[in-house]
């Protein structure tokens, strides 16, 4: 009888990475599913037909040293619990038989190996091997990341391009961000990063194991996105100077800083800030199949102490001064992952915060989470991971205190200020979701970002004894700053009491980074006035674009204003933190409504100057799935009020929604220039 052997086996890559939802992922040589659903493999055998009376197959399926045997039978019933291997009985095909193999919904995730060996009668094997990746999966109901609507598992799964919220919460920042997941290589890289991890290295068996959980999995990514303890990707860099590497505003997607990581051979890229992480954290989870969000929580508090308070000091003449290891960001970015806590108490499934930032050890390592956002609403302090640190970043009270001569002359509480807006990008839309509600109780629920103005004040009674006397003042923007417009402001004091007053107004304004204390002042205003009793007054001020330009872009500015009284010396304050957007770069794209795949658009971009200086610069665009690599322009200098048009050609590889991102980083300013385009790439 003529021999039974396998000649070879069909992976059916382009079939299977349809249905399981990773034909993004098409440059990858080796097929990726998702754990609880069945894909097929086709066997092409050589000799004789295969009889099921007296042949069988049997299918062995590894990871690591890890393993499962099973028979292929010919029972179509697949199972969420464990691996089955069947073969259709109706479409059975004695040369070339289809099997369907089906992982459990709680199967580690990573890249697996596989032997199918083909067994006669007569004792005689043949056998041939595989592999394929195993990747989480939000569409079965049995896994712990299944998320329920579509549209959401399209925003927060397949999308390779978002929004970064950046600046203030009244002026925010739109910063576009290719996270690059089906970018070639970074499938690869992201796998690899849970084998470089102290974890895997300590104990492969273990690690495999406990790749099933996404907790699990989410405490190793968050710590391996940071090289404070291991060899992870990003160094972080909070100083000025950025020689030894790449400036964290420079970044413009995930794909750049992982294949960097990776041809280095696993060195830490230099440099990222908390944007940075949180970006390229969500790159990896959505690549592993973890729904994923990048989140901006603005005046985000760092309580050092535990105390849940933040003091921030002041001299007598408005200028900030840096007395306290606390600090408040003025933004800070980190992410939210979408999963069942089934090692928690019921009712905290959903949404995790997770934060790469290097900030505070958690079970020893530079990580944080994974937190359950209803436990940091609910301040469930007890539970596990990193609760009362998340809670302290969007609940701490601020103290303003005024110091003169090294002692306090003025005390004030701010309650409302620490996360008074948290938000994340729309599904769906290029705009910004305020989700501040999920995780603190909104005193007017029905109010957003839009309906409050851009106002902060400050009361305190002119006698620390508890007088009924006292003054009252306000800081108010006319509208959010723009770049090449005077910063238009006013201040509004009310005298209190039933006598006059004449009060010292000193004005004061700093340029500051986002995580830092303010450095030296750039623009002040003093002088007096005079209060008659129980008389409003409003002072109207302005801060011209000569005086403000080198803190466009990135920087924000410290604003304040302090009253003293004359008489009696004591003061009051006000103070706000405002940033002045940047210009925008507009994209205009021909023909959009009739995009295609393999078919060449044209896209211009145009740049007006707002600066009252000439400005050049280089222009870069990218766009995953439009653009392969980046393509650079040099920007002759332009005079104020020019402007320029630079037209540029692409085809797009990939259909589905799409980015198309330009940066124009200007040599004379400390500032770049951002501005994009989404794109809707159809299908033939």
């Amino acid at each position: 009888m003529e021999d039974l052997n396998i000649q070879y086996v069909n992976m059916e890559q382009s079939e299977n990475m349809e249905k399981h939802r990773t034909e993004g992922f098409s440059d990858s040589k080796t097929l990726v599913v998702r754990r609880g659903d069945p894909f097929k493999i086709g066997v092409q055998l050589k000799g004789r037909p295969f009889n099921p009376k007296t042949d069988s197959l049997m299918i062995k399926v590894m990871l690591g040293r890890l393993y499962v045997l099973m028979p292929v039978t010919f029972s179509k019933k697949t199972s969420s619990s464990h691996w089955k291997a069947c073969i259709d009985p109706q479409g059975f095909n004695p040369h070339k038989p289809s099997i369907f193999l089906s992982s459990p919904a709680s199967a580690p995730v990573g890249c697996y190996r596989f032997q199918l060996c083909v067994l006669s009668q007569d004792g005689k094997r043949s056998c041939t091997y595989g592999k394929f990746i195993l990747l989480f999966n939000p569409w079965c109901s049995d896994d712990a990341v299944h998320i329920p609507f579509e549209d959401q598992r399209e925003e927060y799964v397949q999308s390779d391009s978002g929004l970064l919220f950046m600046g203030t919460a009244m002026n925010l920042v739109s910063r576009p961000w290719s996270f690059d997941q089906y970018e070639p290589g970074v499938l690869e890289t992201c796998l690899n990063l849970l084998q470089v991890s102290p974890q895997h290295q300590k104990s492969q068996r273990r690690d495999y194991l406990n790749r099933n959980n996404p907790v699990y999995i989410c405490r190793v990514v968050s710590a391996m996105i940071n090289c404070e303890d291991d060899r992870g990707v990003l160094k972080g860099n909070w100083s000025s100077d950025f020689k030894e590497g790449v400036h964290p505003s420079m970044w413009t997607g995930s794909g750049d800083i992982l294949k960097q990581w990776a041809q280095s051979g696993y060195s830490p890229v230099r440099y990222g800030q908390c944007w940075v992480f949180a970006a390229v954290m969500c790159t990896v989870m959505r690549v592993l199949g973890i729904p994923c969000r990048v989140v901006t929580n603005f005046n985000s508090a760092h309580d050092t102490n535990d105390n849940l308070v933040i003091e921030e000091y002041y001299s007598e003449k408005g200028q900030k001064l840096n007395h306290s290891k606390d600090s408040i960001w003025n933004f800070h970015v980190w992410v939210e992952c979408w999963m069942n806590r089934r090692d928690l108490e019921s009712g905290l499934d959903g949404w995790q915060v997770l934060d790469p930032t290097p900030q505070e050890r958690s079970g020893g390592v530079f990580c944080c989470g994974p937190a359950p956002v209803k436990a940091v609403k609910n301040r469930r302090i007890d539970l596990l991971y990193d609760i009362p640190f998340v809670y302290a970043e969007v609940n701490a009270d601020i103290h303003k205190i005024i110091m003169s001569q090294g002692k306090v002359v003025s005390f004030s509480k701010d309650t409302e200020r620490v996360g008074s807006f948290i938000c994340t990008k729309a599904v769906g839309f290029p705009r910004f979701q305020n989700i501040t509600g999920n995780y603190k109780c909104i005193k007017s629920p029905t109010s957003t970002l839009t309906s409050r103005s851009s106002i902060i004040s400050e009361e305190s009674t002119l006698s620390r004894e508890g007088s009924s006397k006292g003054v009252s003042v306000s800081l108010t923007l006319d509208k959010s700053p723009v770049a090449g417009e005077p910063v238009r402001f006013m201040v509004k004091v009310m005298n209190k009491q039933s006598v006059a007053k004449t009060m010292k107004v000193h004005l004061n304004a700093q340029a500051k980074e986002y995580n830092n204390s303010p450095s030296d002042t750039f623009w002040e205003a003093h002088g007096f006035t005079k209060l008659a009793p129980m008389q409003v007054m409003v002072l109207h001020q302005q801060i011209v674009p000569a005086e403000y330009e080198d803190v466009v872009g990135d920087d924000l500015i410290n604003l304040a204003v302090v009253l003293e009284d004359v008489e009696s010396h004591e003061r009051v304050l006000a103070s706000e933190e405002i940033n002045i957007a940047s210009p925008q770069l507009t994209i205009q794209i021909a023909d959009e409504n009739s995009i295609m795949p393999n078919k060449e658009q044209t896209a211009t971009l145009i740049f007006t100057n707002p600066f009252s200086n000439p400005v050049s610069g280089v222009l870069t665009v990218a766009g995953a799935g439009l653009i392969k690599g980046k393509i650079q322009f040099s920007m002759s200098p332009l005079r104020p009020g020019g402007r320029v048009e630079q037209r540029l050609t692409f085809i797009p590889t990939m259909v589905g929604a799409k980015m198309l991102q330009a940066s124009l980083s200007l040599k004379n300013l400390n500032c770049t220039i951002r501005g994009f385009k989404m794109v809707s790439v159809n299908r033939k």
